[in-house]
């Protein structure tokens, strides 16, 4: 082989190996790119999660808020007797509802609360 017949299967070698890393270069920096997007979207949800829990538990908090001030009602003397079934109906009602959010909330991965005691 000549010298010129030499060069010329050297340069398609040489261009069938800038091909090859070519490629291999774009498919890693595909992958890397959806595995950054999935980083990403894990994070948004993380962040929701939290959000969705954190108002599950001010919901909560505002219940039991209401549920002592109805345990304070009832234990007052001037409830009279239809008021003293009302707020009991009330009681168990946000009793339930708070029984609800600590549910919601240990579904989603929160921490159990303490159970609300009369005040």
């Amino acid at each position: 082989m000549d010298a010129a017949t030499l060069a010329a299967v050297g340069s398609i070698v040489v261009g069938l190996v800038a091909a090859a890393a070519a490629l291999i270069g774009q498919r890693t920096n595909a992958r890397a790119t959806h595995q950054g997007a999935v980083m990403t979207g894990y994070g948004g949800l993380v962040d929701q999660l939290q959000e969705e829990r954190e108002t599950l538990r001010r919901e909560r908090d505002e219940l039991r808020t209401e549920l002592t001030a109805a345990y304070a009602e009832l234990a007052s003397e001037r409830a009279g007797r239809a008021d003293r079934a009302a707020l009991q109906a009330q009681i168990v009602q946000l009793q339930t509802e708070i029984a609800d959010r600590n549910r919601q909330i240990a579904a989603l991965g929160g921490p159990p609360s303490a159970p609300s005691s009369p005040s």
